[in-house]
């Protein structure tokens, strides 16, 4: 079992298998963000080691990733520097949290200080891609500032290639006129609108790797998988001998070759049920029910 058989995509010029880790859930217990206590650091490390060892060379990250007592980045540097040359490290950029854990939102000039950040928690000279990170209230706001900021970065050598996430199809418009865009990372999962399906397949169009989250969460978000799968999906899954969460991670690959996969846990059996997803192929069928 091998994330490779996910397939491969590249990110400007960095190959990432299609199956790929998000470090959101590794610094706590339970739901992300939330006052939960923080995480078992050795589990935590060794499922980080787990998945480069299952051929996950693609890992989301980002400094607000934090519990009290963890890290994302800095269990990602402990667990895997000296890092290997085919990883690539993809950050966000654009929320902060201060010491309460309150979200803020920098302006563009402070967007230099989340890079270096970044840079020093994950002890690296340069990022491979950095995506800036919307709030949901900004969907029809302009990206200019912001992402003229990271492109400036980028022409610097702090980022290799840039990114935008929780995005729209206008704001990715104004920020490919500033700088190339590799990826897109929006909510994206089993039900979402047409309007969301329309965006996924007008970046394959464009060549910009798609990269759902809460693929697996859906409604529930941050807070993980917390309503009862869909009776169709579990239709599925039983005729695959494989879980729902499989199938929502399998579904999610299927819609396009430039759709990538970063689901997150701090469990190594999830790990490994994850990475298994990569290898599962649906019918036309499968498809034709779970679309519907």
């Amino acid at each position: 079992m091998s994330a490779a058989a996910s397939g491969t995509w590249e990110l400007g010029d960095l190959t990432v298998n299609r199956l790929g880790f998000g470090s959101m859930r590794l610094p706590q217990n339970g739901a992300a963000f939330a006052d939960r206590a923080s995480s078992d650091r050795d589990r935590s490390m060794g499922v980080l080691r787990r998945a480069v060892e299952l051929g996950v060379n693609h890992i989301d990250t980002a400094a607000f990733y934090f519990s009290p007592l963890r890290s994302a980045n800095e269990l990602i540097n402990s667990a895997l520097s000296p890092y290997s040359d085919d990883l690539v490290i993809t950050t966000k950029v654009g929320p902060g949290r201060d010491p309460s854990g309150a979200f803020v939102w920098a302006a563009p000039e402070q967007l230099r200080g989340q890079v270096e950040e970044n840079l020093r928690q994950l002890g690296r000279d340069h990022l491979d891609v950095v995506n800036l990170r919307l709030a949901s209230s900004q969907a029809a706001a302009s990206v200019a500032d912001h992402f003229g900021a990271l492109a400036e970065l980028r022409e610097a050598g702090l980022i290799r290639h840039l990114g935008i996430s929780n995005t729209t199809p206008e704001q990715l418009a104004e920020a490919r006129s500033i700088a190339p865009v590799v990826c897109v990372q929006n909510a994206y999962g089993i039900g979402s609108p047409p309007e969301d399906h329309a965006f996924l397949r007008y970046c394959g169009e464009q060549g910009i790797a798609f990269v759902p989250f809460f693929a697996i969460a859906g409604a529930g978000r941050e807070e993980g998988a917390i309503r009862a799968h869909d009776e169709t999906v579990i239709e599925v899954a039983r005729g695959h001998g494989a879980t729902p969460a499989q199938v929502r991670l399998a579904w999610t690959l299927h819609q396009g070759p430039h759709v990538l996969a970063i689901p997150g846990t701090g469990n190594p059996d999830h790990l490994v049920e994850n990475v298994a997803a990569g290898a599962l192929r649906l019918t036309d069928e499968d498809l034709a029910l779970l679309t519907r």
